[in-house]
């Protein structure tokens, strides 16, 4: 069995849990340490239960309770090596021991109790930002969020998944009509920004197969989204797309942005 549970998934903190029946692990702690454990306990799981935490890019949205979860759990910090020095610089997260640093590098697999996870390399603004994607024996399942853009090495390497985080970021029309100043907006639509509700959909274009699981559309801007917005825009996509495949062929849901939500699973 492989799960995938979204504990927080938008532009103010992200968290999201990850295991099997024998291993869980946090892909990044971007909201307090209490809502992270509160959040677990909704899918009957403690955060004494997690094995390390994977961040995927130093932003507070992915870090804010990095510090609190280490130091009162113990637990085990993977990232890039840049990353990892991006961190130590954020005053707010605190001091973390070094011995809790386990440096990754893209591309080059890892291993966590019964899962197999590797970091893949993606467009954003950060010091060295990457996705994950993770497998159990057959089964494989990724957390893409935090690109502007991407291209054929990213499509390949995501190829064959049983379920999937993606990120769906913003409506365009409300981006570029919305409060937020000029050179914002243009880091936001950039290619070291996020991925529009039309980039996602067209990205999950490309990843659908015969056996494809489940998505969950994450990391939702709180003042350029909302969720039927995102879900409806994605959806179209996929069924006006140029591939076999429809909007109804498989379950799409959107995660909240500030609880916990969905949980998908492949046995």
């Amino acid at each position: 069995m492989l799960e995938l549970c979204s504990i927080a998934s938008g532009s103010s903190g992200n968290c999201i849990c990850v295991g099997t029946d024998e291993s869980h692990v946090l892909i990044d702690a971007g909201i307090s340490g209490k809502k992270i454990e509160n959040g677990l306990k909704e899918f009957d799981m403690q955060a004494s239960d997690m094995e390390g935490i994977l961040v995927t890019h130093e932003h507070i949205d992915h870090i804010a309770g990095l510090g609190v979860m280490a130091r009162r759990y113990h637990l085990p910090i993977y990232a890039t090596a840049a990353t990892i020095g991006a961190i130590k610089c954020v005053k707010s997260v605190g001091k973390i021991d070094d011995e809790l640093f386990h440096p990754i590098t893209p591309g080059v697999e890892f291993t966590i109790g019964d899962m197999v996870l590797e970091p893949l390399h993606i467009s954003h603004d950060a010091a060295d930002p990457v996705a994950y994607k993770v497998k159990n024996g057959n089964r494989k399942m990724a957390v893409v969020t935090d690109l502007g853009t991407y291209d054929d090495e990213l499509v390949a390497s995501l190829q064959g998944l049983d379920g999937l985080l993606l990120e769906a970021n913003h409506d365009i029309n409300m981006l570029q009509t919305g409060a937020y100043p000029y050179q914002l907006k243009r880091r936001i639509m950039g290619d070291s920004g996020h991925l529009s509700n039309e980039s996602s959909g067209q990205l999950l274009c490309k990843l659908l197969h015969d056996k494809f699981g489940s998505v969950i559309l994450g990391h939702l801007s709180k003042e350029n989204n909302y969720e039927e917005l995102a879900y409806e825009a994605v959806r179209l996509e996929v069924t006006m797309g140029d591939n076999p495949y429809k909007a109804d062929d498989f379950p799409m849901y959107v995660a909240r942005r500030d609880g916990a939500s969905q949980r998908i699973a492949v046995e």
